[in-house]
């Protein structure tokens, strides 16, 4: 069966999930304690997900994108604002059915945090 119409939101999720560590040896000492929770939120948002629960997987990834706000906040203030920012505009997107809004969202919080295209194989 064609993956062509696989939606682009599950997978980007799953390569931020792949590239904490990643961000994790970038932020050092502080992030050791925020990535654990974040990587958590993010496979419980999965798992909503894939049992179709959307208002989870929604609260789901903006409390790890404000874990993540919380730890910028640390390192770099304003980039904490900008991530706080796209976290809410996601989830309003999201919660009003505004896919395009959410979509937008979601690829400026991914491109931020590091995460890169994959192929699905």
């Amino acid at each position: 069966m064609s993956e062509e119409h696989q939606p682009t939101t599950p997978t980007a999720i799953e390569q931020v999930v792949a590239t904490l560590e990643e961000l994790a040896v970038v932020f050092g000492e502080p992030a050791r304690a925020v990535i654990p929770v974040v990587r958590a939120r993010l496979i419980e948002a999965m798992a909503a997900r894939d049992r179709g629960d959307r208002a989870t997987a929604i609260a789901r990834i903006s409390e790890a994108m404000h874990q993540l706000a919380g730890l910028a906040d640390r390192l770099d203030p304003a980039e904490a604002v900008l991530m706080r920012a796209l976290a809410q505009s996601f989830r309003s997107a999201m919660t009003c059915g505004d896919q395009a809004s959410a979509e937008q969202a979601a690829a400026v919080m991914f491109e931020q945090s590091g995460a890169r295209p994959r192929k699905r194989s």
